[in-house]
């Protein structure tokens, strides 16, 4: 148990802490300030943060808004067991999600500024300089060597940053949103990483029909709207996927000629080789390049069909392993007769994808690539941090021997 002393500083909006606490063991930790208001007073309380004897495995999941990242979220937290939930009387408008196993954070709790301040200033949400990179490394370093933080909150309803709140090391810990993969220290931290990766003509597509239908957003302002996001997502977010350890890139069907409605898509599972604890699934034949048609009679599926392809490639000078897939089931029990063509799922049993698919059958993407592949990287995930504690726990008796 460490003992540590905070420096609680109020500022208009928000209250954030500054502590160096140094344990019986020897280790001294530091927390950065982020304020938002030069006039603030301190306050002295001592408390105490414990510290883990499992360190965290840590994921990084990098995505645009609006693309996925909460539903991904549910579905790996899911392969673990336990509902993921806000943490208990705690704030309402928390981003955090926490289960037995498991805690996620939002990235965007590390706004520098708010709303109102980036207004004044000019800058979107992804631009760096609405960010403070120093405290979400400091941070997430903390939790990866098991101290608790003090996160700080931003609150999207009110567009304000709101107090901290006490983050505990978990078993795993995903931090999610704009930027896990865009400052190096923060991405040499991570064990395992992921980008979500949707076109431009799906993500248009998606928004027209969210804007369009559900809040009665004009086309043009739709339009409007996502031409003066793209500058800042070119610039920032999208050159984060070069450093990702797989990549689920969402793409126009390619079975329905000039298809401009985003409703049938064509997925592709990009998973680069060589990284550790991680084997890339295969269809059929490792390494091989296969395209493959499923027979009609064993799993149904309604115009356009669907068709698989796996194979070798290389992305961004990296060699990988590409598992793709275009089209949409009709019948997810009939789910089984592809999955059991995979090989390297890490699955527990046989038919463990089929299964997690149909308990979130209601979840987007169920019925295509996206939620096949966010339940197969979710058991990779799984498999990947069995490995790295059976590799922890290991290594002392591997000592005793050298």
């Amino acid at each position: 148990m460490a003992v540590s002393t905070v420096y609680t500083i109020q500022s208009l909006n928000s209250t954030y802490s500054i502590s160096s606490p140094k344990s019986h063991i020897g280790f001294t930790q530091k927390h950065i300030l982020l304020y938002t208001t030069p006039k603030r007073n301190y306050t002295k309380k001592t408390t105490q943060i414990s510290c883990s004897t499992e360190k965290p495995v840590i994921i990084g999941l990098a995505a645009d808004s609006g693309c996925g990242k909460s539903t991904f979220m549910r579905r790996l937290t899911s392969v673990f067991g336990g509902a993921a939930e806000p943490p208990k009387g705690g704030n309402p408008d928390s981003n955090t999600l926490i289960s037995d196993t498991t805690t996620v954070i939002c990235l965007d709790d590390y706004h520098s500024l708010d709303r109102t301040g980036r207004k004044e200033k000019g800058v979107t949400a992804l631009d760096p300089k609405a960010n403070d990179f120093d405290l979400m490394y400091e941070q997430v370093k903390a939790i990866k060597d098991g101290i608790a933080v003090e996160k700080p909150i931003y609150n999207h309803v009110s567009g304000l940053l709101d107090p901290p709140e006490l983050i505990k090391p978990p078993k795993i810990f995903v931090i999610e949103g704009l930027h896990p993969m865009y400052d190096a220290r923060v991405r040499d931290l991570l064990d395992f990483s992921i980008y979500l990766d949707i076109s431009n003509e799906v993500k248009f597509a998606w928004k027209i029909q969210r804007d369009m239908a559900e809040r009665g957003h004009s086309l043009e302002s739709i339009k409007a709207s996502i031409e003066a996001r793209k500058p800042d997502f070119d610039a920032y977010i999208d050159p984060q996927k070069q450093y990702a350890d797989a990549v689920i890139e969402v793409l126009p069907t390619q079975l329905i000629p000039d298809d401009n409605e985003g409703k049938v898509l064509r997925v592709r599972l990009i998973m680069k080789e060589g990284v550790k604890n991680f084997n890339p699934v295969y269809l059929f034949d490792e390494g091989s390049t296969i395209s493959w048609i499923p027979c009609g009679r064993k799993l149904t599926c309604s115009y356009p069909g669907i068709k698989l392809s796996y194979g070798p490639d290389t992305y961004f000078g990296h060699e990988v392993s590409v598992l793709e897939m275009d089209g949409q089931f009709d019948r997810l029990d009939e789910l089984i007769y592809v999955e059991s063509h995979l090989s390297n799922i890490s699955t527990k049993f046989y038919g463990e994808v089929t299964q997690q698919m149909l308990k979130h059958s209601d979840f987007p993407g169920s019925n295509n690539g996206t939620g096949l592949f966010q339940t197969i990287i979710g058991l990779k995930i799984r498999d990947l941090y069995e490995q790295i504690i059976a590799s922890r726990a290991a290594a002392p008796l591997e000592a005793t021997k050298a």
